[in-house]
């Protein structure tokens, strides 16, 4: 039995979501045969690009600009909760209940926060909204960065912020399961749909292989139904880069409005 990298650390928190990822990962690896490394030392660029990965998950923002042929698509997690289905989630786009702001407009020259400036749902989704309302390459009087989406909505709920966008599936999962980390927070929109976050795998995965990790990651959902329930997740489905490609053309769309940088 060979050992490899097996870690899936997009959606970590709350508690619930943690152990359930764990029971998933530790039932793929039993339908594969495979041993599992630890990965404790690779930060996230490291494991996506480590030559003994078995199989992780990215944002498709950075899928598209910093891994694209690096590594292998394995496929796309079908998620059922209030905002996101069929394979495809957004961000939703959050501010206080008390702020006086309601409209997306209202919000220009307000205080933004992002969690990083790579990420799909932090970043790229809303700057495609705000790119129609920006003026002279600028819509926020500031922008800070938070490192993680629980954080942005900790800058919301301390009144450090005025806007966040929050990848849809966080948010579910925070409503769910510690409903204080969205409390007195409400949604202003939605941003526009995009493919869940991928599954991948090292490049040199033959076709033959991706259909067995994706068929062993189904297998064990199956297997494991309240697993599958915590985490919302009915299907892997297959996937390739061309699917993400939908995320090139907002950032593209945004350039073409004026507004390359979110600012």
């Amino acid at each position: 039995m060979s050992d490899h990298y097996a870690e899936l650390l997009m959606y970590v928190a709350p508690e619930p979501i943690e152990q359930a990822n764990q029971q998933w990962l530790a039932r793929i690896l039993d339908h594969l045969n495979l041993g599992r490394r630890n990965a404790d030392h690779l930060d996230l660029h490291g494991l996506w690009l480590a030559p003994e990965l078995l199989l992780t998950q990215t944002c498709g923002y950075p899928l598209m600009t910093q891994l694209r042929g690096q590594v292998r698509v394995i496929g796309r997690p079908c998620y059922e909760s209030p905002h996101s289905s069929q394979g495809e989630h957004c961000s939703l786009l959050l501010t206080r209940d008390d702020n006086p702001r309601h409209t997306l407009a209202d919000f220009y020259n307000s205080r933004g926060v992002i969690n990083g400036h790579d990420s799909n749902s932090g970043m790229n989704l809303l700057r495609e909204r705000l790119a129609p309302l920006q003026r002279d390459g600028r819509f926020f009087a500031n922008v800070a960065i938070s490192g993680a989406h629980r954080e942005s909505l900790r800058w919301l709920r301390e009144d450090r912020a005025d806007l966040a966008a929050i990848d849809s599936v966080t948010y579910d999962y925070l409503a769910r399961f510690a409903p204080q980390d969205v409390a007195g927070l409400r949604i202003v929109t939605r941003s526009a749909p995009s493919p869940t976050l991928p599954y991948i795998g090292p490049v040199g995965l033959s076709d033959e292989q991706v259909i067995q990790i994706r068929q062993a990651m189904n297998q064990a959902l199956q297997d494991l139904p309240q697993m599958a329930e915590t985490l919302g997740l009915q299907a892997v489905l297959p996937a390739s880069e061309d699917d993400y490609q939908v995320l090139l053309g907002y950032e593209q769309q945004a350039a073409s409005a004026g507004y390359p940088v979110l600012q």
